[in-house]
């Protein structure tokens, strides 16, 4: 199984130079299985680039994990959709108010699109998904709900003897504490178990998530709390907060890495999303993060964002990597600078 991301950011488009390392656009995964076949995880701005290089007659498969419009505003720019020999299958979380198509009408549709879904020339189908499995070319798609705002489905996908788990926006730790709770208490727990590799929710820090709670995303110890118990070989931290620059996240993934190695794990299996970046085969064994039960939630220095809501650009994120580091003078030597690879 081929892996590469054309958008890791979370909520809306994050353009701009401070960003441009680990890209601006929302989230879109592309998959291609053993067998050829392609399937894309939502319809963030990603998918336009990726529909650029899309040259022969596509069949395309889509799978929505939810309708946030992060996860669907890529559709009106995807090129296939404006092609005559184009056949697309978009699959989504199902719901009583209304169907997959006609509630992506919504979007594609004025006065938010200037053509409307049964306009488009392609030749596209949608597909109602409660949870449930089934096969799409070589791979099992299993998928089953998971905590987040509104009908919101996480995916796992099996080629051959590769385990992919997609769940880009999740709260498993809400109203719960993870290192407590009972695997079967957790959402999305079956799904993302012994996963070869976990796509996770990672939108907040520590620091950030007390104002957030119930929004539906996860802070960074809840992430790697949620991939230790699940026992997952390798971590990708996903849906990138739109005010995380490329510095801020370097220093996140160091303090990601860190606080793996905490829970027993290596910590060279935990990366960050990263626009552009591929992997091409199945990542080897690696230690997992141990499961036994830790301090929940670890002890962070007592320092606050007083004072820094309206600081300059730099200035706010060099004060919150200092919170995830220990102290000033730490961040910039533990910025990590290389992309994000698989095996």
């Amino acid at each position: 199984m081929r892996i590469k991301v054309y958008g890791a950011r979370g909520s809306v488009p994050a353009p701009g130079p401070e960003m441009n390392r680990y890209g601006g656009n929302t989230s879109c995964v592309e998959l291609t299985l053993a067998g050829g076949e392609q399937i894309i995880l939502d319809a963030g701005t990603g998918i336009r680039t990726l529909g650029l290089g899309i040259t022969a007659s596509p069949h395309v498969n889509i799978l929505l994990t939810h309708l946030h419009l992060d996860h669907i505003q890529g559709l009106m720019f995807f090129p296939p959709c404006f092609r005559a020999d184009a056949d697309i299958t978009i699959w989504g979380p199902a719901s009583p108010e209304a169907s997959l198509e006609d509630r992506v009408a919504r979007y594609i549709s004025a006065p938010l699109s200037p053509v409307e879904v049964r306009e488009l020339p392609c030749d596209v189908s949608f597909r109602d998904t409660p949870p449930s499995e089934w096969q799409l070319g070589s791979a099992t798609i299993r998928c089953e709900a998971v905590n987040h705002r509104g009908p919101t489905l996480g995916f796992r996908i099996t080629d051959g003897d590769t385990t992919v788990c997609y769940i880009p926006d999740h709260e498993p730790a809400l109203g719960t504490v993870l290192a407590e709770t009972e695997p079967e208490w957790i959402s999305g727990y079956d799904l993302a178990k012994d996963a070869d590799l976990l796509i996770h929710d990672c939108q907040y820090v520590d620091d950030e998530y007390p104002f957030h709670v119930g929004w539906g995303h996860s802070a960074m110890t809840d992430a790697l709390s949620f991939g230790s118990r699940v026992g997952a070989r390798r971590l990708l931290l996903f849906h990138h907060d739109p005010l995380h620059a490329d510095g801020f996240l370097d220093d996140l993934h160091a303090a990601a890495r860190r606080r793996w190695g905490e829970l027993g794990g290596d910590p060279a299996v935990v990366e960050m999303a990263m626009e552009g970046a591929r992997s091409r085969s199945a990542p080897p064994p690696l230690r997992r993060a141990s499961p036994r039960r830790h301090k929940y939630p670890p002890d962070l220095p007592d320092r606050s964002f007083s004072g820094t809501r309206a600081a300059p650009f730099d200035t706010r994120y060099k004060h919150v990597a200092e919170i995830l580091d220990g102290g000033p003078g730490t961040w910039a030597a533990s910025a990590l600078n290389f992309p994000v690879r698989f095996g």
